[in-house]
């Protein structure tokens, strides 16, 4: 059973429409067994958040960076609104431990997945909009990514936007001469709503895992998660690895 005061107190955010909260943090998965049948998933919620997030994120930026051109805003954009950045968030908001889900996604580690942290981040943002309007939910999107936009003010060129597969490829031959291989080890979900997983590896290891809506942003997520690690003792590379 949901703790709705004790969600509200983490998010720091008290919802009118105590329902869509819940709705929120509902997987899918919840709606198979017969008791849960009627409740509803978060999947509307996340599709409103996602779009919400992407004119947030858009205005903040155009207003951080005015003389940046379109094409380096769309990389800062493609960083902020990543399913790696998104679940990093998601994980500070300890949103897996509230999550709704049922038997198959909680015995595979459903509260530890990068794709439904961020979904559930996405659908949180899509019921703040719909309960408080824009300024509301331009408030909660800050306070959840404020160590990103922090990253960005201090050190834009450094920041979460950007090629990660590019970064990841001249990390590799500066100090290991090889080359990255990306693999797709997984494809779900209805064909208007595919999720992609891939690896990418080094030297026949996995460095890096990612999730996205495409391979491409897949690809991307999966070098962004090598980058991170990539440098850590050869070892510890697979144990250090978020599932």
């Amino acid at each position: 059973m949901l703790q709705i005061q004790d969600i509200q107190d983490t998010l720091d955010y008290v919802f009118t429409q105590e329902a869509l909260l819940r709705e929120a943090l509902t997987h899918r998965s919840f709606l198979h067994t017969p008791e849960h049948a009627t409740a509803q998933h978060n999947e509307r919620l996340e599709f409103l958040g996602d779009a919400v997030l992407g004119l947030v994120v858009s205005e903040s930026l155009v207003a951080m960076f005015p003389t940046f051109t379109e094409g380096e805003l769309s990389k800062l954009k493609a960083g902020l609104i990543s399913r790696v950045t998104l679940a990093k968030a998601a994980g500070r908001l300890t949103l897996g431990q509230w999550l709704r889900l049922g038997r198959g996604e909680e015995a595979s580690s459903g509260r530890e997945k990068h794709s439904l942290l961020a979904n559930a981040l996405e659908a949180l943002i899509g019921a703040v909009y719909l309960d408080s309007g824009l300024d509301a939910v331009r408030t909660f999107i800050h306070r959840a990514l404020a160590p990103e936009f922090t990253d960005l003010r201090e050190r834009p060129e450094l920041s979460v936007g950007g090629d990660w597969k590019s970064r990841l490829q001249e990390w590799l031959h500066k100090h290991d001469g090889t080359s990255p291989r990306y693999r797709l080890v997984q494809e779900s979900g209805p064909d208007h709503q595919k999720m992609f997983s891939m690896t990418v590896e080094m030297c026949g290891e996995v460095i890096g895992r990612g999730e996205g809506r495409t391979k491409k942003e897949a690809e991307q997520c999966a070098a962004e998660q090598a980058l991170a690690h990539v440098s850590e003792p050869r070892s510890d590379i697979i144990r250090h690895l978020p599932k």
